[in-house]
């Protein structure tokens, strides 16, 4: 008999056409296909990449608490990780083949798929999981932008902006390339520690990226008010000329 099988498949930004064809393929195959929502009622990006390729695709929506706060015990956001655990977990058991669980971006990069594979691999013993990588937001911002991430010898750095700005003002004052996911909330705090180190006019902010709604604009040009909680800041580094990074 073969064995159940978890497939996490990065859809990438938001733009229908950046989910990669291994992934479709895992999509169109899959008995069941998982999809993060803050509430059953509304239609999140992941969703909306899958169903602009499977609109009858059999898609099922788990609730997470995508938006809340990493501060606290954090109680409510386990509550959610476990039951859509244990909502996939009884899925594999009846259905057997392969559930795929659709996530935005990349499953290996800041995604909730290391958490939910993690529970239900705990609750179905003999399970395989696999995933399938998915282009980034900064790499779509850098696309957009018409930027190189990173040239010659360069670093890069990833940070996620959701509790304090620490990392990334220690990012800033090193080498390479940085970039802020999750920074919205924070924007005219993280736009101030750019500016204090010197890299306002070589930073980009990106929202809502693969969207109607996609805006990428110069950091400096972001009023003070919130902007949407993901996010992308990208700040390059000093450049000189063709291969002097190198």
């Amino acid at each position: 008999m073969t064995r159940p099988r978890l497939v996490g498949v990065g859809v990438g930004p938001g733009d229908p056409d950046l989910l990669t064809i291994a992934g479709l393929r895992e999509c169109r195959e899959a008995s069941r296909i998982f999809v993060p929502v803050l509430g059953t009622d509304e239609q999140g990006r992941a969703e909306a990449v899958v169903r602009a390729h499977l609109p009858a695709g059999h898609i099922e929506r788990l609730v997470f608490a995508l938006n809340d706060t990493v501060t606290g015990p954090q109680e409510r956001r386990r509550r959610h990780w476990d039951a859509a655990a244990e909502r996939v977990a009884e899925h594999l058991r009846c259905a057997g083949g392969s559930a795929v669980f659709a996530t935005i971006g990349d499953p290996a990069v800041y995604s909730t798929f290391g958490y939910l594979a993690s529970t239900v691999r705990s609750l179905v013993g003999d399970l395989d999981v696999a995933t399938v990588p998915g282009i980034t937001a900064m790499q779509a911002a850098a696309s957009t932008a018409g930027l190189s991430l990173t040239e010659g010898t360069e670093p890069l750095t990833v940070i996620p902006v959701t509790r304090d700005l620490a990392a990334l003002r220690a990012a800033l004052e090193g080498p390479g390339t940085v970039v802020a996911y999750k920074g919205g909330r924070r924007i005219a705090e993280l736009r101030a520690a750019v500016a204090e180190a010197g890299a306002l006019d070589r930073a980009i902010h990106a929202e809502h990226l693969g969207t109607k709604d996609e805006r990428v604009r110069a950091l400096a040009e972001l009023a003070d008010e919130p902007a949407p909680y993901l996010s992308t800041v990208v700040v390059l580094p000093p450049r000189g000329g063709r291969g002097e990074q190198l």
